[in-house]
């Protein structure tokens, strides 16, 4: 027995006396150039670079820019004759933000809306996406652009189409209302948020669909037929293997219509129009802030209003992340 030499046993079917090839020369190990895993992070980090540079823009410059304003107010001459000055006073308007009840009012009129508008849109949207899934490639295609289209309409177009169904005069519904002798009034205050809320559903369920039913699409086919070979229908198939798969789409979906709805402005804005006994100017957060600043020209209590409306809109998105996620595990 020879130890630190390679075999030079012949190969299989050749003759004794072959000349025996020598065997293939060991490979050298390759070794990765010195800085390549830093040019592979530069890479990777060059792709979010413009989803940073956006969100800077867009974001995180105005909620400085905000921050700054709140620290100061405009204050008259003591004189009575100079006008105003700009003068720094720290935090003192978080300090009455802080203590303004119509303010907090307004997030909790939103907030309790949303307890009903969300879960109801969300629930219509997932049915939407289960029956999408059940119906052929070409039906899916056209059912899924028709109720895309209420998301293509800008806001505001979408609430004056509204609020023309909903006119006492010319609208369908109060006459439909007539014909089985009840007084529909969508403008009144106690239907005024069905009308709005009805609003936010109807552009919504085609957005929160659409990602719905892309989540739903990755579920693997096999786990379905697999059910049906063991006698399950389709109403057991969706609440034991679809709904279950999509539960990360509905947190998002979830998330997204809480910050949505905390700044909910366009809608409420128009319907002021028709009933401004009912949607005052603090109706909302965004709509307070809105009639502070380019109404009565206080922009520095406003910039305060809007970062404590950034912070209540984080932490309420971080706390709903949070126990969703922990009840999917």
């Amino acid at each position: 027995m020879t130890f630190g030499t390679q075999s030079t046993r012949a190969p299989a079917g050749s003759r004794p006396g072959d000349a025996v090839p020598p065997p293939p020369p060991a490979r050298r190990p390759t070794r990765s150039r010195p800085g390549g895993n830093r040019i592979t992070g530069l890479k990777g980090m060059a792709f979010t670079a413009p989803f940073f540079a956006g969100f800077t823009l867009v974001f995180l410059a105005p909620f400085v820019y905000a921050l700054y304003q709140s620290l100061f107010a405009e204050q008259l001459a003591t004189d009575g004759l100079g006008g105003s000055r700009t003068v720094f006073v720290g935090l003192d308007n978080f300090t009455r933000a802080l203590s303004d009840g119509d303010y907090w009012f307004s997030i909790l009129r939103v907030f309790v809306f949303a307890l009903v508008q969300i879960p109801l849109m969300l629930g219509l949207s997932l049915l939407a996406a289960l029956l999408l899934d059940l119906a052929g490639a070409r039906s899916a295609r056209l059912f899924r652009l028709g109720l895309l289209i209420p998301y293509m309409i800008p806001a505001i177009v979408a609430t004056l189409v509204w609020l023309y169904l909903y006119s006492p005069r010319l609208g369908p519904i109060t006459q439909a209302g007539e014909w089985f002798g009840a007084d529909v009034n969508m403008f009144s205050g106690s239907l005024l948020w069905i009308s709005i809320g009805n609003l936010l559903t109807w552009v919504g369920i085609g957005y929160n669909m659409l990602i719905i039913y892309g989540s739903l699409r990755s579920v693997p086919r096999e786990l379905f037929e697999a059910a049906r070979l063991d006698g399950a229908g389709e109403l057991r198939i969706a609440w034991s293997i679809k709904i279950p798969y999509v539960r990360s789409a509905l947190v998002l979906t979830g998330m997204l219509a809480i910050i949505h709805m905390l700044q909910i402005f366009a809608e409420p804005l128009v319907f002021r129009v028709t009933s401004p006994e009912t949607v005052t100017a603090d109706f909302t957060p965004i709509m307070m802030i809105y009639n502070l600043a380019f109404t009565q020209g206080n922009y520095h209590y406003a910039a305060a209003l809007s970062v404590l409306l950034a912070l209540v809109v984080g932490t309420v998105s971080a706390l709903f992340y949070r126990f969703s996620a922990r009840e999917s595990l």
